[in-house]
């Protein structure tokens, strides 16, 4: 399997220091997640059951009329390219691997292609794969230009496959609304901006003629009920998303301006990380590990990706160990 951030574990064997010791920075989840409240004891006892409540809260969230609830959407990522005989796709490059990797293993041939090849003409796909904002990049698309890719997809009819996960602090750049439109499919996840990783939640929001094949492949129960309870309550709280927008904002910019004191401008981000290009890129993340810190290292290309430190000792520490290394 994949590597990917978040295995602090690892990091914390690999350095000889204990884990609660370690300031990890390496998942771009907000550090400052939606405050989980006691659950109903029954939620526990009980088998999940569709008709909680989860499904209508998601499509007010989300202003979309179609939806699936799946273990996060790294299940959708895994099972969607099973929907679909062989064929050509084409995923944004750099940008989450598991796309690719998925595609691959279901038989598909993949092309991996930067945001500048797409903007000068779509490549031969029946498949056109997105991450919208980029990861680790940043990349931003307007809504017309995404209205135009997706229509050219529909017309050949293939799918625009778009990754949302870090999209609820701009919900606005979202195509959600326009999700049950044929050829359009829309990944969203409560994991980055609600930092509820752990719970494994994610929606498909796309039109009938997908979500169905996908629930008979994928199966009852994809979400435990204590997951549902959660989410549902998470996706309702609009003063809680508001508030977290704005101070997101505010904390992402204070993350690029430390890391530009430091000569580490960042390449791009977005409300939840920052990313820096550099060749130093190995070095840095090595030296930072051996401080209990850990971030996220990029080989192709060589660069780190920051999150955000959730307290004011964090940030001091981030500012001190780059100062000592730099």
């Amino acid at each position: 399997m994949l590597q990917h951030g978040g295995r602090l574990r690892a990091a914390a064997l690999e350095q000889g220091i204990a884990l609660h010791r370690w300031l990890d920075l390496s998942t771009g989840l907000n550090p400052h997640g939606w405050p989980v409240p006691t659950l109903d004891p029954q939620c526990w006892a009980r088998l999940p059951e569709d008709d909680d409540g989860l499904e209508a809260a998601a499509r007010r969230y989300y202003g979309c009329t179609g939806l699936l609830p799946v273990a996060g959407s790294q299940a959708a990522i895994q099972a969607l390219p099973r929907l679909r005989e062989p064929g050509r796709v084409a995923i944004m490059s750099p940008g989450y691997r598991e796309h690719q990797h998925a595609w691959r293993a279901a038989g598909h041939q993949v092309e991996e292609v930067c945001v500048a090849r797409l903007r000068r003409g779509l490549p031969d796909c029946e498949v056109l794969v997105l991450i919208h904002p980029g990861n680790p990049g940043g990349e931003r698309f307007s809504r017309e230009e995404l209205q135009a890719w997706h229509r050219e997809m529909a017309a050949r009819g293939g799918w625009l496959l778009l990754d949302e996960a870090f999209i609820d602090c701009t919900p606005e750049a979202s195509l959600a609304a326009l999700a049950h439109q044929p050829g359009l499919i829309v990944l969203r996840s409560v994991g980055k901006f609600f930092g509820l990783a752990g719970i494994r939640v994610g929606f498909v929001l796309a039109e009938a003629a997908i979500l169905n094949p996908l629930r008979e492949l994928l199966g009852p129960w994809t979400l435990s009920g204590p997951a549902r309870a959660v989410a549902m309550r998470a996706l309702d709280d609009r003063a809680w998303q508001q508030s977290m927008r704005g101070h997101l904002a505010e904390q992402s910019a204070r993350l690029a301006q430390l890391l530009s004191r430091h000569r580490l401008a960042p390449t791009a981000g977005c409300s939840l990380f920052q990313w820096v290009c550099t060749p130093d890129a190995a070095r840095l993340h090595q030296s930072l590990a051996q401080r209990a810190i850990l971030t996220r290292l990029f080989e192709t290309p060589a660069s780190l990706r920051f999150g955000l430190p959730p307290d004011e000792a964090g940030w001091a520490r981030l500012d001190t160990a780059l100062t000592e290394i730099l």
